[in-house]
């Protein structure tokens, strides 16, 4: 049995949810890269350059990537043979958010209740999934969330006879409603299967992969390149200025499902595609 520290998990988020506002992975900012090298819009293409300013200013003086700096995901991946001392974990993360978005002259975007609409001025509190496998360690993974994306988000029990078609119809439908609202491009988050509460968390999930990375499965390997062409064929472009660069990714993530059902939920993100992790 392995103890960590409570303190130790709260330095942790502090860091992660600054380093996450603040350095957009490499995957993202290559694909950036490579596709405003191959635009061929002249306006998208100046689009993309921008964003690409904004990348490198905003890691060279650390600064916010973009004014919503989200409300908070954390994702823990927890050893069985790990003990937290000294408090609670879920406090501890919280605290972490705290210290993170103060230290970090960061927004706070997190209303206490979702009809009153009270601030809770600290961004807190976070929105926990906590994965327990073997081992004796904890991978902390921090994915602040704008809602500029996440409001073009959906969701639809589809029926087992919708099939693939239906599925890829559904999702197409769906950035193609969203257009330019959630600062494209874009990388487009799928789940499909489980329940109606388990594929919006796959979906989730689904854009903490590295976008250059396809599903280890074939046939949904072939669905991500397929879908992604469909995306880009529908003009909506960098910002919404047309082109060829309306996603940078499709990423599909999958769970066994009901014999009567057929769950699909789609979870948009800007091209501030923001995730930091580590592994105490």
């Amino acid at each position: 049995m392995r103890a960590i520290k409570v303190d130790d998990i709260t330095e942790s988020v502090r860091k992660l949810c600054m380093d996450a506002n603040y350095v957009l992975p490499c995957d993202i900012s290559d694909a950036l890269e490579q596709k405003q090298r191959l635009e061929p819009w002249p306006l998208a293409k100046d689009v993309l350059g921008d964003i690409l300013k904004n990348i490198n200013i905003s890691k060279e003086d650390y600064l916010p990537l973009c004014q919503d700096t989200g409300m908070v995901c954390v994702f823990l991946e927890l050893g069985q043979d790990v003990h937290i001392t000294n408090g609670s974990l879920e406090d501890a993360i919280n605290e972490g958010v705290r210290q993170g978005y103060k230290d970090g002259f960061l927004r706070n975007s997190v209303v206490k209740d979702p009809l009153r609409r009270i601030n809770t001025s600290d961004n807190t509190p976070a929105v926990i999934y906590c994965r327990i496998v073997d081992g004796d360690y904890l991978r902390i993974t921090v994915a602040p969330k704008g809602f500029g994306s996440e409001n073009m988000s959906r969701i639809k029990m589809c029926k087992p006879s919708d099939g693939q078609i239906g599925v890829m119809d559904f999702i197409v439908e769906t950035v193609s409603l969203a257009g330019s609202n959630p600062c494209p491009p874009i990388v487009v988050g799928v789940g499909i299967g489980g329940t109606f509460d388990r594929v919006a968390l796959l979906a989730k999930q689904a854009l903490l992969r590295p976008i250059d990375q396809r599903n280890t499965d074939p046939y949904y390997a072939e669905m991500e390149v397929a879908l992604l062409e469909r995306i880009n064929m529908l003009g909506v472009g960098p910002q919404g200025f047309g082109g060829k660069t309306t996603a940078l990714a499709v990423n599909i993530e999958t769970f066994p499902t009901h014999i009567a059902g057929l769950p699909v939920a789609v979870n948009i993100n800007c091209h501030v595609a923001r995730h930091a992790s580590v592994v105490l």
